[in-house]
């Protein structure tokens, strides 16, 4: 029987070994912290979105997500523009100089996790693991 506790422990830790892996590597090679690089690509592969979008992609406050692209819009790689159809919200947008740099980054990041996971787990146990995630993902995201 699996100990679920144990379970728990290695998923955080992996998590945690692979964020900061995948931290040190983005700000090494482009100066960017790797918060900045998720919210970036998802914008960049998300045309359209707004803060609330963003916050709900990544399970985090709407709050949270604002100071994020505050920062990234300070260091000029977004910008917000106004919804065409809701006054009240805005559309974050990447600069050029933003979907360069994400550009870029997304190389180092791809091949880190292919480094960290993808040599090591491979083919059909690959993909059993990630189905795995997202069946977690979801039920737990349903309670």
């Amino acid at each position: 029987m699996v100990d679920l506790k144990r379970l728990h422990h290695d998923l955080v830790r992996l998590e945690t070994e692979l964020w900061n892996t995948l931290e040190a590597r983005l700000r090494a090679e482009h100066g960017l912290p790797i918060t900045w690089f998720l919210v970036m690509r998802y914008v960049d592969r998300h045309p359209g979105r707004r803060i609330q979008d963003i916050a709900h992609e990544f399970a985090i406050t709407a709050g949270g997500t604002s100071k994020v692209v505050d920062r990234i819009e300070s260091a000029g790689y977004c910008r917000r523009r106004p919804h065409p159809r809701d006054r009240r919200s805005a559309i974050v947008e990447l600069t050029v100089a933003g979907q360069d740099l994400v550009g870029r980054a997304t190389e180092a990041f791809e091949a880190e996790l292919h480094a960290r996971i993808g040599t090591v787990v491979t083919g059909q146990a690959l993909e059993q693991f990630a189905a795995t995630l997202r069946s977690l993902l979801i039920a737990s995201t349903v309670r």
